[in-house]
C-alpha cells in the first residue's frame, strides 16, 4: 500500500523546486533529495518526472474540479443549473491557477520562464478539460433524457463548451478585454440555445459566471 505522506512529500518537493528552477532543469534525484527520500522510492509512486508534474497540477486544482464532478450526481437539480455551477467551478479553477502562477513568477529567480509557464499552463488546461468533460457530458446526457436538451453528440458538445470556456476564462492563450470575453460567452450561450433547441434566455447562467 502506498504511503500518502511520501506521495505528498514528493509533490511538495517539486512545487518548492519550481519556485526557483524551471521544470526541465529539475532532476528526479533533486526531487528525491528535497523530499528526503531515496530516488528509487520516487519510481514506486511515479513512473517519471512528467507524471509527478501531472499529479501536482491535479492536486493544486482538485477542489473546484471535485465540486464539479459531484454536480453530475445531483439529478434533482436542473441540467441547466448544474451546467452553470460547473462553469463556475471552471472559472474558480482558472482563477486559482492564474493566482498561483503570478505568485510563482514574483518569487522566481529564473530571469525568463515564459517557456516554463507555457509548459505547465498546457498541463493545467489539458487536466481541466479532461476532468470536467465526463461530468458535463453526463449532465448533458441527463438533460437529453429528460427532453430539456436536444442534441445527438453530448460528449462532443461538452468538449467544445469546455475548450471555449477554458481558453476565454484563462485569458492568456488569446488575451482579450473583459467586454470581448463577455461577448464570446454570450455567443456561446446563443449557440447552445439554438443547438439544443431551447428558446433565447433558456440558458441564463451567465449571471453565475
Amino acid at each position: 500500500m502506498k504511503d500518502c505522506t511520501k506521495y505528498n512529500k514528493i509533490l511538495d518537493a517539486l512545487q518548492e523546486l519550481l519556485e526557483s528552477k524551471d521544470i526541465h532543469s529539475i532532476s528526479v534525484s533533486e526531487i528525491a533529495q528535497k523530499a528526503g527520500i531515496g530516488k528509487g522510492s520516487i519510481y514506486y509512486y511515479f513512473p517519471s518526472k512528467d507524471a509527478i508534474l501531472d499529479a501536482l497540477v491535479e492536486r493544486n486544482y482538485e477542489k473546484p474540479l471535485e465540486t464539479a464532478k459531484a454536480l453530475a450526481k445531483q439529478t434533482d437539480v436542473s441540467s441547466f443549473t448544474r451546467m452553470a455551477m460547473l462553469f463556475q467551478a471552471c472559472r474558480n479553477s482558472s482563477a486559482e491557477f492564474l493566482k498561483q502562477g503570478r505568485a510563482a513568477v514574483s518569487d522566481s529567480t529564473t530571469p525568463d520562464n515564459s517557456h516554463e509557464k507555457a509548459y505547465i499552463h498546457q498541463k493545467y488546461l489539458k487536466h481541466l478539460i479532461a476532468q470536467l468533460k465526463p461530468a458535463l457530458t453526463e449532465i448533458i446526457q441527463q438533460g437529453i433524457s429528460k427532453g430539456d436538451i436536444h442534441f445527438d453528440y453530448p460528449a462532443a458538445l461538452a468538449e467544445i463548451v469546455l475548450i471555449v470556456l477554458a481558453v476565454k476564462m484563462d485569458n492568456t492563450l488569446v488575451p482579450s478585454k473583459p467586454s470581448e470575453i463577455e461577448n464570446t460567452i454570450w455567443g456561446l450561450i446563443s449557440l447552445l440555445e439554438k443547438g439544443t433547441e431551447n428558446p433565447p434566455g433558456a440558458l441564463n447562467f451567465l449571471t453565475l459566471l
